[in-house]
């Protein structure tokens, strides 16, 4: 009988390995099958805008690295919040990516009473994307030429000012340029950046704060002009524009964009959509691409931009509080 045990023994012992090769094998399956379905990539505003103009950059070279479907996902609306709160309640698994302007999600925690997800704690950073300013830009047709040309006239007119804005930044660059200098224009906000155009070019606003890609896009066409930009330094994409502190507001908002994903995403796969991201945004077409639209390339480590993530979370509490702006119920 126990000649028998022994014998069964022997010949289970190469099963054994094996089943215990399989118990432990999972987690390296999942990483080495990632991915192995379709990938949402989400827009946190509508198609057309600027945000989606990128986003759908970033699908379509994503689409031939994965050699999966890429699906672009628009979530727009209550200023970009119905997009976080969807990645960071969404499946930690790597399929739900948020393409985004990270500093935004930062300030969503400040700009509203009641933020949706504690996005410091809901979201990992995979990878970074590029540095951008926002642009202060008037209508084409308008005598103002500088900054100070702008300023002289709003303080003349008081509390019949006006200027459009569309994002966080554009709110905060507004703010502090009022507070700055004194003058009393009235913001009106809008749910996308081209929604202010007719106002603008029609003389019903004097000016806007607002994101690159519509202002540069603008600015070829013939039909805003730019005057600063929102960075402390100027970026190599647009290195003939001034910035605002050289214009004597000093301000250094400077934006950047990300690859998220909801907290708790395993690390291989983070790594994975790393890696995805480092390959297009090291190209000279997406370079070229970047810079067309007023931004500079930004790779950093992964550990680097979650700390950075976290930074920005806590300096737009304080933004909020420099610019006196009461958050939004």
């Amino acid at each position: 009988m126990k000649i028998a045990l022994k014998s069964l023994l022997r010949s289970a012992a190469p099963a054994f390995a094996l089943a215990a090769a399989i118990g432990m094998a999972p987690g390296g399956a999942h990483a080495q099958a990632y991915p192995n379905q379709d990938i949402r990539v989400i827009c946190a505003f509508p198609p057309g805008s600027g945000a989606d103009v990128l986003v759908r950059y970033f699908a379509e070279k994503l689409r031939p690295i994965v050699n999966r479907t890429v699906i672009v996902d628009n979530k727009a609306g209550a200023g970009g919040n119905i997009a976080t709160e969807f990645v960071a309640r969404a499946k930690p698994d790597g399929y739900t990516i948020f393409v985004h302007a990270a500093t935004a999600v930062a300030a969503s925690m400040h700009l509203y009473k009641n933020p949706p997800v504690d996005v410091g704690k809901a979201f990992q950073m995979a990878a970074t994307i590029n540095r951008q300013p926002f642009m202060l830009v008037v209508d084409a047709k308008s005598p103002y030429k500088t900054v100070a040309d702008l300023t002289e006239a709003m303080k003349k007119k008081g509390d019949q000012a006006s200027y459009a804005t569309a994002a966080p930044t554009g709110k905060i660059m507004g703010e502090i340029y009022k507070n700055v200098t004194g003058i009393k224009a009235v913001e009106v906000s809008y749910k996308t950046a081209p929604d202010s155009l007719n106002e603008l070019t029609s003389g019903k606003l004097d000016y806007g704060m607002h994101d690159p890609v519509f202002a540069l896009a603008q600015q070829r066409e013939g039909r805003l002009r730019i005057l600063a930009v929102s960075t402390g330094k100027r970026l190599a994409a647009s290195p003939d524009l001034p910035t605002m502190t050289e214009s004597g507001i000093p301000m250094d908002l400077t934006g950047w964009w990300a690859a998220m994903v909801p907290a708790g995403t395993p690390q291989p796969v983070i790594d994975q959509i790393n890696k995805w991201f480092v390959q297009i945004v090291s190209s000279e077409e997406t370079k070229k691409f970047l810079n067309s639209f007023g931004g500079d390339p930004n790779i950093m480590p992964i550990d680097e931009a979650q700390k950075q993530f976290l930074k920005d979370v806590k300096d737009w509490g304080d933004y909020v509080k420099l610019a006196k702006i009461e958050p939004q119920g």
